[in-house]
């Protein structure tokens, strides 16, 4: 039996959503070890959908549980907002279902308006990074500095007035030159304070929970946000988020060790997606972009945002295979390529003459980067709801084992339908 982790090989967006439900389904425990709310997913379960941001997936089945790791940075007023929605769906949360780290970093509302200020002035300058003015990066960069709110601060409220003013002696100077208004202590105070009471009963050295989980043989799947193109380090930098989104995140950001991360599950759509700024090779701002935006439904969950749509990079997938070390991949959505007469699929990159076969990490050279393209032959037939390989049109089947090829990595598991279902299983994540 393996522990699995599962991350997105591409821009985010791939689809994590059912999958980690599937597999939510037979693991005991559910980890999120990275990002914050600004990461969203749908959940289809008996033809109700649900949509989470910050909550792991399996808070919405009975009898697991699910945790929220340290390396998360928890906006405590929209978890407790999270809670209600789940609950007005009649999926009851509480502190036996959800444990959240004590050592989290929280979100506050003076993260969320710096966020705001500073896009709102790189906008104006056309160096805009595209966020999604959630807060997420400030908090992380509060984290890093050393004055961050954590988790366990609320259930110390007399030590959290020194914590604060530590804060706002950062914060109120950023805000002063931004022109903006500075944040009362007592006001900061004040947002905490009526919130703690919801999170406080939470809390929990995970780490420790974790570990003893693992010794009684618990099924634990660590569930990642974004995808490994926006990771802080290995991303398209500065276009990126402000977490590690690679596998190698989910031992630091639970408190479990690196042993403990068995198979590596890369989610990865047929086609490539992203939102926001930043680089994108095999982008198709055209016809098929078009296509395949609206036969994907691609909107962002959490923002509702249009997603910029293009074809297959393998390039940018071979080289997540090996900063993640994936073991085997989950192919999503073949089934909004349905009815094209031709697909093509990026085997490398040409700039200035030469050939690239990884994605540069200079920013200038990820914008000038040209694809190269091979093709192949599209198919006529409906992949939807396809449960096994003979269902599959004879070349669609070509179509994955070329992916398979190019990546490195084979095809665990392949979805046809947004339909849990809907869903070829090659190997299972959970053995080894």
């Amino acid at each position: 039996m393996a522990n699995v982790v599962v991350i997105g090989s591409q821009w985010g967006d791939e689809g994590k959503g059912k999958i980690v439900d599937w597999l939510s389904e037979r693991a005991d425990v559910i980890v999120r070890f990275q990002g914050g709310h600004n990461a969203g997913h749908t959940l289809v379960i008996d033809g109700v959908s649900y949509k989470l941001s910050l909550m792991p997936s399996g808070v919405v089945r009975p009898g697991k549980l699910s945790v929220i790791g340290n390396g998360v940075v928890v906006d405590p007023h929209a978890l407790v907002a999270e809670i209600d929605r789940l609950a007005d769906q009649g999926v009851v949360v509480t502190p036996e279902s959800l444990r959240i780290a004590e050592n989290a970093t929280l979100i506050l509302s003076l993260h969320r308006e710096l966020d705001a200020l500073r896009e709102d002035v790189a906008s104006n300058s056309g160096t805009k990074i595209g966020t999604t003015r959630r807060g997420i990066g400030p908090a992380y960069e509060d984290k890093v500095g050393r004055r961050s709110v954590r988790a366990m601060d609320l259930a110390n409220m007399e030590t959290l007035g020194a914590k604060i003013d530590r804060l706002l002696s950062h914060h109120n100077a950023l805000r002063r030159g931004f022109g903006h208004p500075e944040v009362e202590h007592a006001a900061l105070m004040e947002e905490l304070t009526q919130v703690a009471q919801r999170i406080v009963p939470f809390l929990e050295p995970v780490w420790r929970l974790l570990d003893e989980k693992k010794r009684a043989g618990a099924r634990i799947l660590f569930e990642g946000a974004q995808g490994t193109l926006l990771d802080i380090d290995h991303g398209t930098y500065p276009f990126v988020t402000s977490s590690n989104t690679v596998a190698g995140q989910a031992a630091a950001g639970s408190g479990m060790g690196p042993g403990s991360v068995g198979y590596v599950l890369g989610i990865t759509k047929a086609y490539t997606t992203r939102v926001g700024e930043g680089p994108f090779p095999t982008e198709q701002d055209n016809e098929v972009g078009e296509f395949l935006g609206t036969r994907g439904h691609e909107f962002g969950t959490v923002t509702g945002r249009k997603r910029r749509c293009g074809w297959f990079d393998a390039v940018a997938v071979r080289q997540a295979v090996a900063v993640n070390g994936i073991s085997g991949i989950a192919l999503t959505k073949l089934d909004v390529l349905d009815g094209l007469d031709e697909i093509k699929v990026c085997t490398g990159y040409r700039l200035d003459g030469r050939e690239f076969d990884y994605l540069p990490a200079s920013q200038g050279q990820q914008a000038r980067v040209e694809p190269v393209y091979t093709s192949i032959d599209g198919w006529k037939g409906s992949t939807v709801g396809a449960r096994s390989w003979a269902d599959l049109p004879a070349e669609a089947v070509k179509y994955v084992r070329l992916i398979e090829e190019l990546i490195g990595a084979p095809v665990a598991l392949l979805s046809t339908s947004p339909e849990r279902e809907d869903t070829i299983l090659v190997h299972d994540p959970f053995q080894d």
